[in-house]
C-alpha cells in the first residue's frame, strides 16, 4: 500500500454483518441491566473492580462424578433399581439370625453385580475424564505484559486475558475478536464441532480494534466489555466495548465461539469474555434424551410380577407355618420346643411373620440377581459387532457404521415405521448443475436418474442425447458438481446465442452472488471453492467451466476471469462488494450488492420460485410464462430450482437502503434481525428476470434396492422433506416408494377458494377454510381406502396442509388415514413439523419408529423417534452427534435392521426369558423342599451354592447366547426379509413367550425335584444302609438343576461356536471342580459340603443314574413340543431353517413362495413394481383366454 501503511477499510462499507455505528438511546439501556451483565477488563485483571468478579477459571469437566462422588452417586443410581434394591435389604438381613444362608454368600453376588456395573461406570468416566483432561492442558498464546506472548494450558485463563490464536488452533474459549491477519481485520472460522456444518463462517473486527496486527500493539491496550449473561444460543450476541471512552457495539460477528476452529488465517486477537462452563459450547452440552427400549421396559414388568409371585407363595407359606405351628406338629425333628422367640410355637401369629421375611429371603433367587448387568455386557459387545462389520464401511469417506448407544440395539428388530429425510439421506446431497433456463431458452442435454425412472415407469425407450454429443464430449474429464452438456453456450460460444447478454448477466451472478470461499492450491494452481452448501458450490463451479472464474475474494470484493464478448479475451474484473443480503429460511433468498467496474450499482438475488416471481417488475418478466414452464418440468425430472433475478439502483435509492440496513445491523435488540430482513425487504423487489437453475441431488447407490428390501419386511417407509411436491413425488418414483398403478392421495391448500383468501389476507378466514380444507380431503381419502381393498395408496401432504393435519383435533384422522397408505411423502416440511409427525406416529401407533437424517434440521426428528439413524454425510455432523446410531449411507440400514437388528432382538428377547426360566427352575425347587418340610425356612442347598448359582454355574452361557447366536445367516436374513416381522410383531418376547418359558421353568423344577425325592426316597445310599441327608440331596437337586438349565441351552441355541459350548459344559464342568475344592475345605467353611462329593456322591451309582434319568426326563417335554412347533407350526425362521436343511435355498420357484408367505402384501419398493405387472399380465392372459373361449 502507498506509504507503507495499511489500507483502511471503512466499516460501513462491508458486508451485511459488519458493524460500527453507536448504539440508540433504547438500545443502550440493556446493557447493563438484567440479563446484561457480563463485565470483562480486557489486559487489566488485576484492577479493584475486576478482582471483584468471581468468574471461574476456564477448567471444564463433562464427567459425570468425582473422587468425592463416584461412590454414592454411583450407588445411588445401581440401587434405584428394584431389584438391586431388594438384593440390598436380602443381604442386610442376612447378618440376622433370620437368615437361612450366611451373610458372605449373600453379599458376594450383589457386590460382584453392583462392582461390575460401576467399574463400566468408572471406565467410561475414566475415558471422560481423559479428554477433559486432554483439552484443559492444550497450550495457547497469553498475553503477559509489555507485548510478550507465552503458552499457557487452557484451563488457566481467565475473563479479560488477551489471547493470540494461530492458524488451524481451537479457540480455548468464548472470544471477542480484536484484529487478525488480514488488513481488515476478518478470519475464517470452522464450527463443525459446534452446529455440524462444515463450511466456513467470516468473521470480522470492528474498526476500533482493527489496526492491532502484531504482538507490541496490546503493550497498553485497555478496555470494557460489557455483555450479555452466559447462555446457549450460538447465534446471537449482545454487548459493547470501551475504548477510551467511546462505546462500540458488538455482534455475534465478533464472537469467536469455543471448540471452533480457525481456518485461512494466520493469527487473530481475541480477548476472553465466557470461559469453562459458562461458554456457548458448554452452555449447549444437555445430555441427550434418555431412551429405553420396548423390551427393557417389559423387562421391568417382568420383574414386578416375580416379585409379586415371590411376595404371595412366601405370604401363603408363612401363613400355612403359623397355623401348623400350634403346638402340636407332628414333624418333631423341626425340634420347635428347642425354638427361640423367632420360631415359638406358642407365639405362631409372630412366628409367621418372622418366617415372612425369612421366606422373602429364600426366595430371593427367583429374581434373577445378573440380568441387568449381564445384558448391559452383551449389548456393549453387541455394539462392537456392528462398529466392527465391514459391510457396514463406506471406503469412499472412510467412515463405518456407528453405534453411539447400546440401549437400543433390540429395537433395531422392531422397527414399524421409518421416517427418512430426502436430500442428503436417500440423496448423495452432492449437488451437480445439469441444467438452467435463460431467457426462456432451456441449457442442458443431460438425463437425470428421474427421468430414467420415469421412462421406465412409462414403459418409452429414452434416448441419451450424451450418445449425440458423445465427440464433442470424449475430451472433457468429469469435475465434480458440474454435469452440464450443451455445445449452445459451452467453450464460450454463448456470445452467439440470441441473449447473450441475459447468459452473460446470468453467469455473472452465479459467479457473484454467493459466499464461497476460494482456495488455490499452491502446488498445482487450481481453485476450490470452500462453500456453505453443496448448491452454492455446483452454481460457482458452474460459472467457472462457462467462462466466469471466481477466484478471488476480499472483503470488499470479488473477482473473476470473464469472457469478453467485444474481443473474445479472458479479462479480469472486479466487483466491489457492498452488501450481503443472508439466506435465511424465512426470506428464502440471498441477493449481494455490487458496483461493477462500470461504476454501476447491481443488486443480484436468487431465490425459490414461490418468492422471486412476485418480486418481478413487469417489465422483468418477459421470460416468465417460459421460465416457470421449464421449471415445473424441471420439478418433473426431480431437480432442486432457483430463480435468478437482478436489478440496477440508483445512488440515492442505495444510500437510503444502506443507511437503514446499517443502523438495523448496528442495533443490539433482540428484534435485529427482524429489523434487517425489514430493510433488505424494500429493497428486493421490482427484480429482472434472468433465469433459473437446476440442479441433481443424485439418489445414494443401492437406496432402490435397500427401500425394496425395507418394504419386504414389512416396514412402512416415510419420507419427510423440504422439497417441492413435484421433487418429492418424482424422487419417490425414482426410489420405488411409488410406482405405476399406485394411487396418490394428494392433500393441498392450492385450491381456488384458499388462494383467493390468502390474498385477502384475512387471517381467520384463512385458518377456518384451511383446517375444513384438509379435513375433508383427509374424510375423502379414508373413503377411498375403505372402498378398494386391492389397490395400494400413495398420502402425499404439503406442509402449509400438513400444519392443519397436525391440529389437535385433526391429526388422529390424519394417522389413521396415513398407516393404511402404501407410503406417505410429506412435502414443504420444516424441522419443527419433521419432528412432530414423528413424535405422533411413536405415540398414537405404539410401534417403533426409526428416523434417519443427515443435517442439522433433522435433529428434532431424530430424537422424538424410538431410534435416531444419524448420515455422516456433506451437512457435518450434527445429525450424527444426536443419533443413536451413525451410518454412512442409506443402504447400510438394510444390514443394520434385517440383520443385525433382527440378531439383537432375537439374542435379546432369548437372554431374557431363558434368564427367567432358569431362576423359576432353581428357585421353585428351593420352594418346593420348603414345602415339603412344612416351610421351615430351611435351604436344600448349601449357602454358597444359592450364591454362584447365577454368577458363575449358569451366566456365562446365556451371555454367550446373546452375543453369538443366530437362527439364520446373515445371507438368508436379506433373502427372506420377512423374518424381521418376528421383531416388528414381537413373537420372541410376547407375553405369551415369555409365560410359556415361565411355565417350562415350573415344569422343569417340579420334575427334578419329585424325581429326585421319589429316586431317593426308599433306598438305601451309603454301603451301611443309610439313607440320603439333606446335604447328599441337595447336592443331587443342585447337579440336575444345572444340567438341566444348560442342557436347555444346547437345545435352544441355533448357531454354535466354541465359545458356546465352552461356556454351556464348562459350567456344568465348573460345578463338578467347584464341589470337589469346596468340599476339601475345613468343615468350618464348607460345613455341609465337606468330603461331600469324594465321599458320598462320586462312589454311589445311584447319584449317577439319577442325574442322568432326571436330566432325560426333564428335558424330554420341551423337546417334544418345540419338534411339533418347529415342524407343523414354523415361525419365520423356522421356515428359512427348513428351506436350508431341506437344500432348496437355490430353489427360485420355493424361494418366491415362502417370500409370498409375508405379514403383509408389499406395496412399494422393485418387487412391488414387479408383483403389479406380473399381476397385469396375468389378468390380461386370464382375459384373453376367457373372451377365446366365449
Amino acid at each position: 500500500m502507498g506509504g507503507g501503511k495499511r489500507k483502511k477499510v471503512h466499516i460501513s462499507k462491508l458486508l451485511s454483518f459488519t458493524c460500527g455505528k453507536s448504539y440508540t438511546q433504547d438500545e443502550q439501556s440493556q446493557i447493563g441491566g438484567p440479563g446484561f451483565l457480563r463485565v470483562a477488563f480486557a489486559n487489566d485483571l488485576d484492577c479493584f473492580e475486576a478482582s471483584n468478579l468471581n468468574y471461574g477459571l476456564n477448567y471444564v469437566s463433562t464427567t459425570k462424578y468425582n473422587l468425592a462422588t463416584f461412590l454414592p452417586k454411583s450407588l445411588f443410581e445401581q440401587f434405584r433399581r428394584v431389584a438391586n434394591f431388594y438384593f440390598l435389604v436380602t443381604g442386610c438381613l442376612s447378618f440376622t439370625p433370620l437368615s437361612p444362608y450366611t451373610p458372605g454368600s449373600a453379599i458376594l453376588p450383589l457386590i460382584i453385580v453392583i462392582g461390575a456395573t460401576m467399574a463400566k461406570e468408572a471406565v467410561e468416566d475414566w475415558k471422560r475424564f481423559q479428554q477433559d483432561t486432554e483439552m484443559n492442558n492444550r497450550k495457547v498464546k497469553l498475553h503477559l505484559g509489555d507485548g510478550i506472548f507465552e503458552n499457557i494450558e487452557w484451563k488457566k485463563l481467565r475473563v479479560g486475558d488477551i489471547i493470540k490464536v494461530e492458524k488451524d488452533e481451537f479457540f480455548p474459549a468464548d472470544l471477542i475478536l480484536l484484529s487478525s491477519s488480514y488488513d481488515e481485520a476478518i478470519c475464517y472460522v470452522e464450527t463443525m464441532n459446534l452446529d455440524g456444518e462444515t463450511n466456513l463462517k467470516m468473521k470480522q473486527a470492528i474498526e476500533a480494534t482493527s489496526n492491532l496486527h502484531n504482538d507490541y500493539s496490546f503493550q497498553h491496550f485497555k478496555a470494557i466489555i460489557t455483555c450479555e449473561d452466559p447462555n446457549a444460543n450460538l447465534y446471537t450476541f449482545v454487548g459493547s466495548i470501551d475504548l477510551e471512552g467511546r462505546q462500540h457495539p458488538l455482534s455475534p460477528q465478533q464472537l469467536l465461539l469455543r471448540d471452533s476452529k480457525l481456518r485461512n488465517t494466520d493469527y487473530v486477537y481475541g480477548v476472553v469474555v465466557f470461559t469453562g462452563h459458562d461458554t456457548k459450547v458448554m452452555q449447549n452440552a444437555t445430555d441427550p434424551p434418555s431412551k429405553r427400549s420396548k423390551i427393557e421396559r417389559k423387562m421391568d414388568k417382568l420383574i414386578y410380577l416375580l416379585m409379586a409371585s415371590l411376595v404371595l407363595i412366601a405370604g401363603i407359606g408363612s401363613i400355612f407355618f403359623g397355623i401348623k405351628n400350634d403346638g402340636k406338629m407332628k414333624r418333631w425333628y423341626l425340634r420347635l420346643d428347642d425354638a427361640d422367640v423367632f420360631y415359638d410355637p406358642k407365639r405362631p401369629a409372630l412366628a409367621a411373620i418372622l418366617h415372612f421375611i425369612t421366606a422373602m429371603m429364600l426366595y430371593s433367587y427367583f429374581i434373577p440377581i445378573s440380568l441387568y448387568v449381564s445384558i448391559e455386557i452383551v449389548k456393549v459387545l453387541q455394539t462392537i459387532f456392528i462398529n466392527q462389520d465391514l459391510q457396514m464401511y463406506h471406503e469412499e469417506s472412510d467412515k463405518p457404521a456407528h453405534a453411539r448407544t447400546s440401549n437400543l440395539n433390540e429395537e433395531l428388530g422392531q422397527v414399524d415405521t421409518i421416517l427418512s429425510d430426502k436430500t442428503g439421506t436417500l440423496t448423495c446431497n452432492s449437488m451437480e448443475f445439469i441444467k438452467c433456463t435463460i431467457a426462456g431458452i432451456a441449457y442442458g442435454k443431460g438425463v437425470t436418474e428421474v427421468e430414467r425412472a420415469m421412462a421406465k415407469r412409462k414403459g418409452s425407450p429414452l434416448i441419451s442425447e450424451e450418445e449425440n454429443d458423445h465427440s464433442n464430449l470424449i475430451n472433457r474429464s468429469a469435475v465434480k458438481g458440474f454435469n452440464f452438456k450443451d455445445h449452445r453456450i459451452m467453450n464460450g460460444k454463448w456470445i452467439n446465442e440470441p441473449h447473450s447478454d441475459v447468459v452473460q448477466k446470468f453467469f455473472q451472478l452465479l459467479a457473484i452472488c454467493h459466499t464461497a470461499i476460494p482456495e488455490v492450491n499452491e502446488v498445482s494452481g487450481k481453485i476450490t471453492y470452500e462453500a456453505e452448501s453443496p448448491d452454492e458450490a455446483a452454481f460457482v463451479i458452474a460459472a467457472r467451466e462457462i467462462g466466469f472464474q471466481f477466484y478471488k475474494r476480499t472483503q470488499t470484493s470479488i473477482s473473476l476471469y470473464e469472457l469478453d464478448p467485444s474481443t473474445g479475451n479472458t479479462v479480469e474484473r472486479s466487483y466491489r462488494l457492498l452488501n450481503i443480503l443472508e439466506f435465511n429460511s424465512a426470506r428464502k433468498r440471498m441477493s449481494v450488492i455490487v458496483r461493477s467496474p462500470e461504476g454501476k450499482l447491481l443488486l443480484l438475488s436468487k431465490g425459490a420460485d414461490s418468492i422471486m416471481f412476485e418480486r418481478l417488475t413487469k417489465d422483468g418478466s418477459e421470460f416468465e410464462g417460459k421460465t416457470r414452464k421449464h421449471i415445473n418440468e424441471y420439478a418433473d425430472a426431480g431437480l432442486r430450482t432457483l430463480v435468478l433475478a437482478y436489478r440496477e439502483l440508483d445512488e440515492e435509492e442505495y444510500q437510503k437502503f444502506n443507511k437503514e440496513f446499517m443502523e438495523a445491523k448496528n442495533s443490539v435488540s433482540a428484534d435485529r434481525e427482524e429489523k434487517c430482513d425489514a430493510a433488505a425487504e424494500k429493497i428486493e423487489n421490482n427484480l429482472i428476470l434472468l433465469g433459473a437453475t437446476a440442479v441433481e441431488d443424485k439418489l445414494q447407490i443401492g437406496v432402490p434396492d435397500c427401500i425394496d428390501k425395507l418394504a419386504q419386511a414389512g416396514i412402512k417407509i416415510w419420507v419427510l422433506t423440504g422439497d417441492k411436491m413435484e421433487t418429492a413425488i418424482n424422487i419417490g418414483f425414482a426410489c420405488s416408494l411409488l410406482r405405476q398403478g399406485m394411487k396418490q392421495l394428494i392433500i393441498t391448500l392450492d385450491s381456488p377458494d384458499i388462494v383467493l383468501l390468502e390474498k385477502q389476507g384475512n387471517k381467520d378466514a384463512i385458518n377456518k377454510a384451511s383446517m375444513e380444507s384438509v379435513t375433508r380431503q383427509i374424510i375423502v381419502g379414508k373413503k377411498l381406502l375403505s372402498s378398494s381393498s386391492s389397490e395400494s395408496f400413495a398420502l402425499i401432504i404439503d406442509g402449509k396442509s400438513l400444519t392443519y393435519a397436525l391440529d389437535v383435533a385433526v391429526k388422529n384422522l390424519f394417522l389413521e388415514l396415513a398407516i393404511c397408505c402404501g407410503s406417505v411423502i410429506c412435502c414443504r416440511s420444516s424441522p419443527k413439523q419433521k419432528a412432530l409427525v414423528t413424535r405422533l406416529v411413536r405415540t398414537s401407533t405404539g410401534k417403533v419408529t426409526l428416523a434417519i437424517g443427515d443435517g442439522a434440521n433433522d435433529v428434532g426428528m431424530l430424537q422424538e423417534a424410538d431410534i435416531g439413524i444419524g448420515i455422516s454425510g456433506a451437512e457435518g455432523m450434527q445429525a450424527v452427534m444426536a443419533s443413536d446410531v451413525a451410518i454412512a449411507q442409506f443402504q447400510f440400514l438394510e444390514r443394520l435392521l434385517l440383520v443385525h437388528g433382527h440378531w439383537c432382538y432375537r439374542r435379546i428377547s432369548s437372554m431374557i426369558c431363558y434368564f427367567f426360566y432358569k431362576n423359576i427352575t432353581f428357585g421353585l425347587t428351593i420352594f418346593l423342599y420348603e414345602a415339603y418340610t412344612t416351610f421351615s425356612g430351611q435351604s436344600a442347598y448349601d449357602s454358597w451354592f444359592l450364591s454362584l448359582y447365577n454368577v458363575f454355574f449358569t451366566s456365562l452361557p446365556v451371555i454367550a447366547l446373546g452375543v453369538f447366536d443366530q437362527d439364520v445367516s446373515s445371507r438368508f436374513c436379506l433373502k427372506f426379509p420377512m423374518i424381521y416381522q418376528e421383531g416388528v410383531q414381537n413373537l420372541l418376547f410376547s407375553w405369551r413367550r415369555v409365560l410359556g418359558w415361565m411355565f417350562n421353568g415350573i415344569i422343569s423344577a417340579i420334575m427334578i425335584f419329585f424325581l429326585t425325592i421319589s429316586a431317593y426316597q426308599h433306598q438305601a445310599f451309603r454301603q451301611g444302609g443309610q439313607i440320603v441327608s439333606r446335604d447328599i440331596l441337595g447336592a443331587t437337586l443342585y447337579t440336575c438343576v444345572v444340567w438341566v438349565v444348560n442342557c436347555q441351552m444346547a437345545i435352544s441355541v441355533s448357531y454354535f461356536t466354541l465359545i458356546q459350548h465352552i461356556f454351556i459344559w464348562g459350567g456344568i464342568a465348573l460345578w463338578y471342580i467347584f464341589l470337589l475344592g469346596y468340599g476339601a475345605i475345613t468343615p468350618t467353611i464348607s460345613k455341609i459340603a465337606y468330603q461331600l462329593f469324594q465321599e458320598a456322591l462320586a462312589p454311589a451309582p445311584s447319584f449317577w443314574i439319577t442325574t442322568l434319568f432326571v436330566v432325560l426326563c426333564t428335558l424330554i417335554p420341551y423337546f417334544i413340543f418345540a419338534a411339533i412347533q418347529t415342524r407343523f407350526f414354523p415361525m419365520y425362521h423356522n421356515m428359512v431353517q427348513w428351506i436350508r436343511f431341506d437344500g432348496r435355498q437355490d430353489d427360485p420357484e420355493y424361494c418366491q413362495m415362502v417370500r409370498m408367505n409375508s405379514v403383509r402384501p408389499t406395496t412399494v419398493g422393485v418387487s412391488a413394481r414387479l408383483d403389479a405387472r406380473v399381476s397385469l399380465i396375468t389378468t390380461e392372459v386370464h382375459n384373453e383366454l376367457a373372451e377365446f373361449t366365449d
